[in-house]
């Protein structure tokens, strides 16, 4: 016998992938169109000042040459360093269960909000020829960190990881554990299950991450300078050569800002994750 309609349970009725989306209120368009200007007029405003008569001449000069090669590579072992520290890093913050995590976490994203030169003077301040860390390192081993290409390498890192540890935390959380857990029952060690079962899971997490991490080096200014200087080949970076630029050479400076802006957005389209842009 059949149940009446009235008791029976509906299926739940399937999304038409045709449907049209739902529209938007015309207020959030006012507001939204000013944000987009405020971020894309500044770049037209370098467009409309540059020389292009001269670009080619300003990007081929061997100080532009020094410093794009200087920080691709930087920003690259940077990238790479951020990678390895803060992928275990964000599986602790994660799915770690120590006492004062909420602190460990704040201390982790203080980078986000400390101004760069502010973490260019601590780094100088623990690794400098009279700090605490770099004292020790000249005594013992000869060897000095401030105003090298090491130096770079280190301020990049400081201002870079957190973003990469915010994705990947972001993406560990939402994949939860469930499946760990599922390959737990099935007799998977912990070591296992991360390899096989968690590691896949926050690939697009970590490629986001890495991203972000990348651009960020790519853009650092003030950590850099504090804490490594500014010596052609050496430490001077595309954003240092811009500053220096700036006051010789307008045309210059601009030229390799929009070099920078190019870098940025290939970065970023190159590296977003396939589906980010939502459901079609």
């Amino acid at each position: 016998m059949t149940a009446p309609p009235a008791t029976r349970a509906r299926a739940p009725r399937k999304p038409d992938r045709h449907e049209q989306p739902v529209g938007l209120p015309w207020f959030v368009w006012i507001p939204a169109g000013l944000a987009f200007l405020l971020i894309a007029l500044p770049v037209v405003g370098l467009l409309w000042k540059a020389d292009w008569a001269r670009m080619p001449e300003l990007l081929l000069s061997d100080a532009a040459l020094d410093a794009l090669r200087l920080s691709l590579e930087t920003a690259a072992i940077s990238t790479l360093l951020c990678i390895l520290l803060g992928g275990p890093l964000a599986v602790v913050l994660a799915r770690g269960r120590l006492p004062g995590l909420r602190t460990l976490r704040s201390v982790v994203l203080l980078p986000l909000v400390l101004p760069p030169v502010v973490g260019g003077l601590a780094l100088l301040f623990l690794l400098g020829r009279t700090g605490l860390v770099g004292r020790g390192l000249e005594l013992a081993f000869g060897i000095t960190v401030p105003f090298t290409t090491a130096a770079v390498v280190l301020a990049q890192t400081f201002v870079a990881l957190p973003f990469l540890v915010v994705s990947l935390e972001g993406a560990l959380r939402t994949a939860g554990r469930r499946y760990e857990a599922v390959a737990a029952t099935l007799g998977a060690s912990p070591s296992l299950a991360f390899r096989r079962v968690t590691i896949p899971l926050v690939l697009p997490g970590l490629a986001s991450g890495a991203v972000l991490a990348f651009a960020r080096c790519m853009g650092e200014f003030g950590a850099t300078i504090a804490f490594a200087g500014s010596l052609q080949g050496t430490t001077r970076t595309l954003p240092l050569l811009v500053y220096l630029e700036r006051e010789t050479d307008v045309d210059g400076a601009v030229a390799l800002s929009l070099l920078l802006v190019v870098v940025a957005i290939v970065v970023i389209v190159v590296g977003r994750p396939r589906g980010s842009e939502g459901l079609t």
